[in-house]
């Protein structure tokens, strides 16, 4: 068996190859994988905040800052009052019509690696990567 101290550098190897392969379709929505990533993140959760999207994606609150002010010009989120000084994210209309086009290039790329003999959605691999990334991510406090 192969030391697991490679499972970082082959889900980088994954990472990396998706994002290549995925290219092409994210320039012409106007989006990088952080923003891509973004637009998901305040898709699943309405009136997320932005220090709470950097958290939930594990990125650089300067890095959300710079990619949310690109996305309100590209008219995809927009910005509205929460308490206090709290600004929360929404999705445009338009903002809606990209999430779906990005769900569905996320969906394209990995129903053709589940094409591969041998490789199933549902096995436990995906289960035990979304507890890992589950650990990392939460409990995510406002």
């Amino acid at each position: 068996m192969k030391n697991i101290g490679y499972l970082a550098q082959d889900i980088s190897i994954i990472h990396r190859q998706y994002y290549k392969d995925t290219r092409e379709q994210f320039d012409q929505l106007k989006l990088n994988p952080t923003a891509a990533c973004i637009l998901l993140s305040v898709g699943d959760y309405p009136e997320i905040t932005q220090n709470h999207v950097a958290r939930l994606l594990v990125i650089d609150k300067g890095l959300a800052t710079r990619e949310i002010k690109k996305m309100e010009q590209l008219d995809y989120l927009e910005k509205h009052d929460g308490a206090g000084k709290t600004k929360l994210l929404q999705l445009t209309e338009l903002g809606q019509q990209m999430v779906e086009k990005v769900q569905q290039i996320r969906t394209d790329w990995w129903e053709t690696k589940f094409q591969i003999p041998g490789l199933k959605k549902d096995g436990p691999f995906v289960d035990t990567i979304e507890t890992v990334v589950k650990t990392i991510t939460d409990p995510i406090d406002e």
